[in-house]
């Protein structure tokens, strides 16, 4: 907003002083009217060029997510087999 504000200032500053400064003979007969033109496209070209400075870019690239499987370490464990309706050891995958 700031920089907006101070872009309009400067803009009407040049606008006041190019059109007090244009009499009959600079602007040749046409009652300022080269003057007028001239202020009202440098405002324009202000306007437009501070719009465009502070706008935000039209696409924004964010990364993909990244998923991580938890950690997990083989364990030798005592489990019951019904196939030997005993304990066995065997390795199971547990998480670390």
């Amino acid at each position: 907003m700031k920089k907006t504000l101070t872009a309009f200032v400067a803009a009407a500053t040049i606008a006041v002083s190019l059109a007090g400064s244009a009499s009959d003979v600079s602007a040749q007969g046409r009652g300022g009217a080269v003057a007028a033109g001239v202020a009202a496209g440098l405002v324009g070209g202000l306007i437009v060029g501070s719009a465009i400075a502070n706008s935000r870019p039209a696409y924004v690239v964010e990364p993909a997510p990244v998923y991580v499987a938890p950690r997990t370490c083989i364990v030798d464990q005592q489990v019951w087999s019904n196939r030997y309706q005993a304990w066995v050891v065997r390795p199971v995958r547990v998480a670390c």
